[in-house]
């Protein structure tokens, strides 16, 4: 359930708290008041499309947050799995809009939109002014029916899915290989030349580094030797060398060491010097010994190295790639060794994949068959509920083509007058009508549905008198397994309310400011008798007024 809505600097909001109760809740105020700037609130928070220009004049950002009750152990097993803290039971949704930025947050961690838009299916259902419009698309029609099949239709039509993926991938790879025996061989010249020419260069995974560091070695050579040869003189045991006056500085310390103990610690000290450097010159010359290399190892060290190099221009970045692609060629050329039984293999997966998609796509239909009749009826009632006075409700259900949901075609048809066949809805239903049919559909499927929090969004178009008062109960049905959040315009809907808030506009001539408050039992006898019309409460209106409570109050007792 939505426990409130935080809003702050959005659009004539300079900040508005919610607090939201069980049962129905309905938000009414003037034409222009700021309705859809409340409703926007809660679409922003979940993921909508951000428009910098939602941020109230004069302030840095806007915010738009959301706490609703997690306790139910879907949300909980949907958190743990999302890596996210439920913090005493609730989940706060935030999103924090700037103008260069939007950064969202469940339970103050920082998250997608992507994640946000996954959890809040599991919290609460939106039905927005013109999602009646929707139903004349028959794409909707099926949504609605596999919606109402529930658990029933979800295994049988993920395998028609998996089935129909596997089933157009193996008719791609036999679209790849098909072709004529002229082109194969063509094809199988080119693969063999390739991998001739990575086989009979064979390459090492490393190599090329290898030699690339040997050939900058012999490229540089004179200025290595150069360099060893220096640094030969300044530590070997020439005169002028560091091994000289090292190895003087021992015989010097040694002889001193006889006449003082306490030198005998430095003596060992400048010993292993001595050995550490005649160490080092001994493993210098032989690295200057190996220094020496003729012509004829430079030519051989720079052919390798272009040879690679030549490889990798054609078959990879490096040798683990031109490896890599060597290996590919040699599965494509057995493949097209054995091109026969490859494409005879693809050919009889493909009509087994193909069979057992049929047979998945009549378990789904037969499923969506058997609903279709339970649905036809339930609804058909939830419409008589809603004041029509003679409706005929069917589902029309024919094949297509198989696709990822199944090869069914399904529509809806309506029939609102004694005597007239069924048609399909865009051809006899009025808005108003439209508009009652989303509702009896979104009751009925409220039934399956564990979402708790339903919202709808002026779904009364059309609609007056004695169907608004049948429309106004189903609501007030409905608010007592979900809790329900209407805005609206109509006084029979707003009389079933168990909260109702006000939306009100203010100005001191220099502002303008939007404001949601929480009305009194007074308070909603006075916004009843507005919304009947009264240009002043006078005693007649607010006797009305009450009168529809009263109304109201008999309808739910019943």
């Amino acid at each position: 359930m939505l426990l409130s809505l935080h809003v702050k600097n959005l659009a004539l909001i300079e900040e508005a708290e919610v607090e939201f109760s069980q049962g129905l809740n309905i938000l009414t105020g003037e034409t222009g008041a700021g309705k859809s700037i409340l409703l926007g609130s809660v679409n922003l928070a979940l993921g909508a499309k951000a428009d910098k220009d939602l941020i109230r004049k004069g302030a840095d950002y806007a915010l738009a947050e959301l706490t609703f009750s997690g306790e139910d152990e879907r949300i909980q097993k949907k958190l743990a799995k999302m890596e996210l803290p439920c913090e005493e039971g609730t989940v706060t949704i935030s999103r924090r809009l700037q103008a260069n930025r939007s950064l969202s947050r469940i339970n103050g961690e920082t998250v997608s939109i992507k994640q946000v838009k996954e959890l809040s299916e599991l919290l609460l259902d939106i039905h927005g002014q013109h999602e009646h419009q929707s139903l004349l698309h028959k794409k909707k029609h099926l949504e609605i029916l596999d919606a109402y099949a529930g658990k029933e239709i979800l295994a049988p039509l993920a395998k028609v899915r998996e089935l129909f993926y596997e089933k157009n991938r193996i008719a791609e790879k036999m679209a790849e290989m098909e072709m004529d025996e002229a082109a194969r061989k063509r094809e199988m010249e080119f693969l063999l030349f390739a991998f001739d020419e990575i086989e009979q260069a064979a390459p090492i995974a490393g190599e090329d580094e290898e030699l690339e560091s040997r050939y900058r070695r012999m490229v540089n050579s004179r200025k290595i030797g150069e360099a060893l040869g220096a640094c030969y003189r300044f530590a070997g045991g020439e005169e002028e060398g560091a091994s000289f006056f090292v190895g003087r500085a021992v015989r010097e310390l040694s002889q001193a060491a006889v006449y003082d103990d306490g030198l005998s610690g430095l003596s060992e000290q400048i010993a292993e010097i001595e050995a550490l450097l005649n160490d080092f010159n001994r493993e210098l010359s032989d690295y200057i010994a190996d220094m020496e290399f003729d012509g004829a190892d430079f030519a051989a060290v720079e052919e390798r190295l272009n040879l690679l190099n030549h490889l990798k221009e054609k078959y990879g970045k490096t040798i683990d790639e031109v490896l890599a692609y060597k290996e590919a060629l040699s599965e494509k050329i057995e493949e097209l060794n054995d091109y026969e039984n490859q494409m005879a293999f693809l050919k009889r997966k493909y009509d087994e994949t193909k069979k057992a998609l049929t047979e998945s796509c009549e378990a789904v239909s037969a499923c969506r068959f058997k609903q279709a009749k339970k649905l036809e009826k339930t609804l058909k009632q939830a419409l008589l509920e809603l004041n029509f006075l003679s409706v005929e409700f069917g589902i029309k259900i024919e094949k297509k083509e198989i696709a990822a949901d199944g090869f069914d075609d399904v529509e809806f048809l309506i029939s609102t007058n004694p005597g007239e066949e069924k048609k399909p809805l865009g051809q006899v239903a009025s808005g108003g009508e439209l508009s009652r049919v989303m509702l009896g559909i979104k009751t009925v499927l409220a039934d399956k549905d564990a979402v708790d929090t339903l919202i709808f969004d002026e779904i009364d178009a059309g609609i007056s008198g004695r169907t608004a008062w049948k429309v106004s109960e189903k609501l007030g049905k409905l608010s007592c397994a979900h809790q329900v959040i209407c805005i609206t315009h109509l006084s029979q809907i707003a009389a079933m309310a168990d909260a109702h808030f006000v939306i009100e506009k203010q100005t001191d001539g220099k502002h303008t400011t939007t404001s949601i408050r929480l009305l009194s039992k007074e308070g909603e006898t006075e916004e009843l008798a507005r919304l009947l019309g009264a240009d002043a409460l006078s005693e007649a209106a607010l006797f009305n007024a009450r009168e529809m409570k009263s109304e109201a109050a008999k309808i739910k007792q019943s």
